[in-house]
């Protein structure tokens, strides 16, 4: 009997990763008249879009940097931090990484970052409102910024290369006394706090919910979603292939938006990047009676946040350097946790276990968003860090533009995948 070959469904673009990334680009590029397929090995938003704090930063111009103070790093080294938690084998196999790191963080190089920055965070909330508004999830958003609070008068003097910037950038900010601060937000117990309020920034009250709107979104415009695993994506006939679970799929066009996932497709292709892990965890809280947040809060000396959500007050942690599917340490939200309570009472928790995703990190700290200078028809756009839930859409529709021959209005060169080539 002669073999039948096998038959594919066709589209224009794949694109591989369904976070806030994977989805907002694949909106755009659906908007933008292609037909397009949208894979993930499970739903939507499942991962670090679902997890984080729900900011989306006006500010953020300098990058997120290595502890240098003797007292701080004492208590990491001992495990007594939560702005930072560690595996041993996994720092030691990061020390190149975490030199360059440091490198790209520190000194002239924050320059750098805040002018390559800078033109997307002044896009960014206008470009999750108007995906918001025409998917019916701007019920999620509000206003009112968001709240970085110091401990020290240390840590409030670092953060002077953060408002220099923003002064550069035009983003308003107020800097706030503790009498201010108990105005705003009298639920926090501290006194004598400082604080930045980043007025700009928005903050919405269930990440995961905008994730699940936006695939919603694009799935009833026309848009196809499919159940399959990236790694099995080959190149056949001038494109490339994908076995999903209901069928397999052919594009000229592939973009990975896999976040922390990406290399596991881009290694197979001959593809290197210096992409590492940050995790983090988050747990919900029921607030003490009486206590309450208007606004999400972070306490910069500590590593953590403080977000009020659907689902309760959102505590995520800091930074823990860990392989990235390795148990989670449970030590890490109960430090974190302990932390927390010296700035606001937590109640009973609202889940028995914590949440635990990874943000995908270049040393550099920006994302790669382009074209593949390896293999033809491959499109980047992942190693967001911290900023993943800020920057999807906006990161989404210019790499939709640029796949589509539109001008940009961004130049994306500090973006650009030909950086890490060597």
């Amino acid at each position: 009997m002669t073999k039948q070959p096998m038959q594919y469904q066709k589209f224009d673009v794949m694109v591989l990763g369904a976070g806030i990334v994977g989805v907002s680009t694949a909106l755009h590029l659906h908007r933008l008249g292609l037909d397009v397929a949208l894979v993930d090995r499970s739903q939507a938003g499942g991962e670090a879009s679902f997890g984080n704090a729900g900011i989306i930063q006006c500010d953020g111009f300098a990058p997120y940097g290595i502890p240098t103070e003797p007292k701080q790093l004492l208590s990491i080294l001992l495990k007594q931090s939560s702005v930072a938690s560690y595996d041993l084998g996994t720092v030691i196999r990061l020390l190149p990484w975490l030199r360059r790191y440091h490198l790209a963080s520190s000194g002239n190089s924050v320059e750098h970052y805040a002018k390559t920055i800078a033109p997307l965070r002044a896009l960014a909330l206008k470009d999750h409102l108007d995906l918001a508004r025409s998917t019916i999830a701007d019920r999620f958003y509000r206003k009112g910024g968001w709240l970085h609070v110091y401990r020290s008068d240390v840590s409030f003097r670092k953060s002077e290369v953060e408002r220099y910037y923003a002064r550069v950038f035009g983003v308003d900010y107020k800097e706030m006394a503790s009498s201010a601060i108990a105005k705003l937000e009298p639920g926090l117990k501290l006194p004598d706090l400082k604080a930045i309020h980043w007025m700009e920034s928005g903050s919405v009250s269930n990440p995961g919910a905008v994730v699940d709107a936006f695939w919603r979104g694009f799935v009833q415009e026309g848009g196809t979603y499919l159940r399959g695993d990236a790694r099995k994506l080959e190149q056949q006939r001038g494109g490339w292939v994908l076995e999903c679970e209901r069928s397999s799929i052919y594009a000229p066009h592939v973009v990975i938006a896999l976040g922390a996932w990406s290399m596991d497709v881009l290694k197979r292709m001959g593809e290197s990047y210096p992409l590492a892990v940050k995790r983090g965890y988050h747990m919900h809280f029921q607030p003490q009676a009486g206590a309450s947040l208007s606004r999400p809060v972070v306490d910069v000396d500590n590593g953590f946040a403080l977000t009020p959500t659907d689902k309760g007050i959102r505590l995520t942690t800091g930074v823990e350097l860990a392989d990235r599917d390795a148990p989670p340490n449970l030590n890490v939200i109960r430090l974190t946790k302990r932390r927390a309570e010296e700035l606001f009472p937590l109640g009973e928790a609202l889940q028995d276990e914590p949440w635990l995703g990874s943000r995908p990190c270049l040393p550099d700290s920006l994302p790669v968003i382009g074209a593949s200078p390896k293999n033809r028809g491959i499109w980047l756009n992942f190693g967001h860090a911290h900023d993943g839930f800020t920057l999807g859409p906006v990161t989404g529709r210019l790499l939709a533009e640029k796949i589509a021959g539109k001008t940009s209005e961004v130049d994306l060169t500090g973006f650009s995948p030909e950086r890490f080539r060597s």
